[in-house]
């Protein structure tokens, strides 16, 4: 029996209601009409859909696990790790005429807000005439007032909202909620229609669905056309949090799709009222690259902490004067977010009445403005009597709803300030089906997140959007994409044609100093796990024999592992331990798991710039790693750290396709510092202490090995493997890529794409020194031993990993430096502030 018959069986069982929780009225069904037929959305799709089987949901769920966990989809919970993005695979689907409802209630909207909001930071005339009450607005933490005034405000500060919506027990969407400050889901929304038209390839492209990719068009056409000197070639960039913001993919899909740079308030500077990007060596170097709009993911207090919230580090001090001047656009304006005020909620359909001359559209769930002394009246004898269909929010708050636990005491502290409370009635929420495991789909409640876009002269829905099956005691929140169906396969996607009106403008942007070196440190950490694996691998040749029952490492081992801590220390005697621990411990400092976290961090701060297939690469060692945590056997070791090298490879494989500009160039010298040091720890951990017979011989095998350079060397020295011949290609051999001289060069190259290089800075100095060292250097001279020692190559290796230390240090200093460190104008002395602004 496919799902949906045993779907719909289940959810018209008189015996089994899918009622709503806490007493309200029964659900309305997104699929199932109540004689138990497909509503007509699904009735649309009924050839594909009711061929669905348990067993097909699941492989479904399973491959979307797989596409979401190779494309590194996360969202990061407040005080909490990253959490895997969860996505359903049973889509929410509407049908075209319901759409059209939705339409023009959510334009009507989204242009009545826009209104309010010219007005409450304008005339006011909505406060004067008391439609508004002034507490409203004026005791709400987003008002911002030091961009208030006529004179500051833009006639459309509302480009961008999201709204969240549920129905009623009668099937009515209501608006739950608005999202103007800072709008997130819209990048979500996207990557779930990837993968899940991925999964069910038959079904999706069976049905007319709206696409999605113009919305994105439009989008970034209108962030375009909003700079303040409407120049075809205006500057646009994504102002994020950093990598650590709730919905941190979600910005830098966006920036991705949008081809924006996305950036942090370190990576900005205000200068004559104006935004520029910071450049390096700021500010003994002036900008040279203004930023006309600004895409914020910031919230409004934390992006100035001249004027708005002083110990902020995520804005730019004078984003506000800036913004006063006009000389630089934000999307949407500062104090947007005081329409995400719940208590504004009672008062629009007169707003609408007053603003636009029309009858509000879209209702909003019942709410009521505890500074009302009659709508108080009816909310305190509800909340006493526990009414568990009313919630409380403070007007300004978190969004979750507060302690009801004790009733009198809620009540009698909003008693003690009215004006900062809301109280809403809880919407039943229509159900739709959404798998659990081990294997049978259940109903649960859903809210669709849409968005508005002013596009030209008028707002555009977006046409779909981001639904979510909240969360019950067992399962936690998924999310869901929304398929709209056409009402004519021949309708315009999104309604929108596929001409932009956007000139078509060269543009390279500068790479900020943060992001460089962020490029700069995942070059070092790639290189530094993958070389550390690949001697592992090079130890582990011999496997079995090494840790088999009652056998000790032979010499030639102990000197190979000898290498290995001189590289990440010592945590286990054991080797099996010992090598479990080098390739999955993440506390332990240099190990492989150590620098692929750590790659991982630094590539989240430049996601906008990398190819999606970049994250296949940590899916594929997250595997690995599970598997070798879950086998006893020692072959897993081998076989684990061959499975991480060849998703490192990849990794490669990835930046090769990069434009070459300056965070090519950055990942490159990284790459190029780390292999050069790593070699010269492997060769003074393996050849500074002549050896003797086979030992001699199996170690230098095995440093072969380890750099890759055994082909090579066979074609260069066929007269077997000596100390001379290994040493001569690992540090001299201009030609051989894995050589200490060949990296030294490659610095050299990529150094010299910087902007700020010019041949004759420190950075360039030192490899000037360093490449005449190794240049003079004779093969004999280091291959010499004296009393069993090679001085000479220990000496020359350990001032080389000295001076390209030094060059990596010199490297930060030149290219990543954009001025001092942030410190926040809370943390600075009366002294030291009226220095800062003097």
């Amino acid at each position: 029996m496919s799902v949906l018959r045993d779907y719909a069986a289940a959810v018209t069982q008189p015996t089994l209601p899918f009622a709503s929780p806490r007493g309200s009225s029964a659900r309305f069904d997104e699929v199932i009409a109540p004689d138990g037929t497909l509503r007509p959305a699904w009735r649309a799709m009924a050839p594909g859909a009711l061929t669905l089987t348990i067993d097909d949901l699941s492989r479904l769920n399973r491959e979307v696990k797989g596409l979401l966990a190779d494309e590194g989809v996360t969202y990061n919970p407040a005080d909490s790790d990253p959490e895997p993005w969860r996505l359903d695979p049973v889509p929410l689907v509407l049908d075209g005429a319901e759409w059209a409802k939705l339409d023009v209630g959510l334009a009507q909207r989204a242009e009545l807000l826009n209104a309010l909001l010219v007005d409450v930071y304008g005339e006011r005339r909505m406060l004067r005439e008391g439609i508004l009450p002034a507490a409203t607005v004026l005791g709400h933490a987003g008002y911002i007032r030091a961009v208030a005034g006529t004179g500051s405000t833009d006639p459309h500060p509302l480009l961008f909202s999201a709204t969240d919506l549920g129905r009623d027990g009668d099937g009515e969407w209501r608006v739950i909620s608005d999202r103007v400050q800072a709008p997130s889901g819209l990048g979500y929304a996207m990557e779930n229609r990837r993968i899940v038209s991925q999964v069910v390839p038959e079904l999706f492209h069976g049905a007319a669905l709206h696409r999605i990719e113009p919305y994105f068009d439009a989008l970034r056409e209108a962030l375009i056309a909003a700079a303040p000197d409407a120049r075809p070639d205006a500057r646009v960039v994504v102002l994020t949090p950093g990598a650590l913001s709730e919905t941190a993919y979600d910005q830098a899909f966006l920036a991705g799709m949008l081809g924006f740079p996305l950036v942090q308030g370190a990576d900005l500077v205000v200068r004559d009222g104006k935004v520029w990007m910071k450049p390096a060596g700021w500010p003994e170097v002036a900008p040279r690259e203004r930023v006309d709009v600004i895409l914020r993911r910031v919230d409004a207090e934390w992006c100035d902490p001249l004027e708005l919230r002083g110990n902020s580090q995520l804005g730019v001090a004078g984003l506000t004067e800036a913004v006063r001047r006009g000389g630089v656009r934000l999307v949407n304006g500062l104090g947007a977010g005081v329409l995400e005020n719940p208590a504004l909620l009672p008062f629009l359909p007169a707003l609408c009445e007053r603003l636009l001359g029309e009858q509000l559209r879209l209702a909003s769930t019942p709410t009521w403005w505890c500074g009302d002394p009659d709508a108080l009246d009816q909310v305190a004898p509800r909340l006493l009597g526990a009414d568990p269909t009313l919630v409380v929010r403070v007007i300004d708050g978190l969004r979750t709803p507060l302690e009801a636990s004790d009733p009198a005491r809620l009540v009698e502290r909003i008693r003690q300030s009215p004006h900062r409370f809301a109280a809403q009635e809880l919407l039943p929420l229509s159900q739709v089906p959404t798998w659990r495991a081990p294997g049978y789909v259940d109903a649960r409640p859903v809210v669709l997140r849409t968005f508005t876009l002013r596009h030209q002269s008028t707002y555009r829905p977006l046409i779909g959007g981001l639904a979510t099956a909240v969360a019950d005691g067992t399962l936690p929140t998924a999310s869901k994409d929304v398929w709209v169906l056409k009402a004519d396969p021949s309708d315009l996607d999104q309604g929108l044609p596929d001409a932009t009106t956007v000139a078509v403008v060269q543009s390279v942007p500068e790479v900020a100093p943060r992001a460089l070196d962020d490029l700069f440190w995942s070059g070092r950490y790639a290189e530094r796990a993958e070389d550390l694996l690949r001697l592992v691998l090079a130890i582990r040749s011999d496997a079995d024999q090494l840790t088999a029952p009652g056998l000790t490492a032979t010499q030639s081992t102990q000197v190979l592992v000898g290498a290995t801590q001189r590289l990440c220390g010592t945590r286990w005697l054991d080797l099996d331990d010992e090598f479990r621990s080098v390739l999955l411990d993440g506390t332990r400092p240099g190990s492989v798991a150590h620098s692929l976290a750590r790659l991982r961090t630094t590539l989240e701060g430049v996601r906008d710039q990398l190819s999606a297939d970049t994250w296949r690469v940590f899916a594929a060692t997250d595997r690995a790693g599970s598997a070798l945590r879950i086998t006893p056997h020692a072959h897993g070791i081998g076989e684990a750290a061959g499975q991480m090298l060849t998703a490192l490879l990849a990794l490669q494989g990835t930046s090769a396709n990069m434009i070459r500009d300056g965070g090519w160039h950055m990942i490159e010298a990284g790459r190029a510092i780390e292999r050069a040091l790593q070699l010269g720890i492997l060769l003074r951990a393996t050849m500074v202490d002549r050896l003797v017979g086979e030992v001699e011989q199996e170690v230098l095998e095995a440093v072969l090995r380890a750099s890759e350079s055994v082909v090579t060397h066979r074609r260069r020295y066929r007269g077997g493997v000596y100390a001379s011949g290994v040493i001569d290609l690992l540090v001299r051999d201009p030609e051989n890529p894995r050589s200490l001289r060949f990296a030294v060069a490659r610095i050299r190259e990529h150094l010299a794409a910087q902007p700020l290089s010019s041949g004759s800075t420190r950075p360039e100095r030192l490899l000037d020194q360093l490449e005449a060292q190794l240049a003079e250097v004779q093969v004999a001279d280091l291959s010499m031993a004296v009393d069993d020692r090679r001085s000479m190559l220990h000496d020359t290796l350990t001032d080389a990993d000295a001076q390209l230390r030094e060059i990596a240090r010199a490297i930060e200093a030149l290219h990543f430096s954009a001025g001092p460190p942030l410190q926040t104008y809370a943390s600075l002395s009366l002294t030291e502030l009226t220095g800062a602004l003097s």
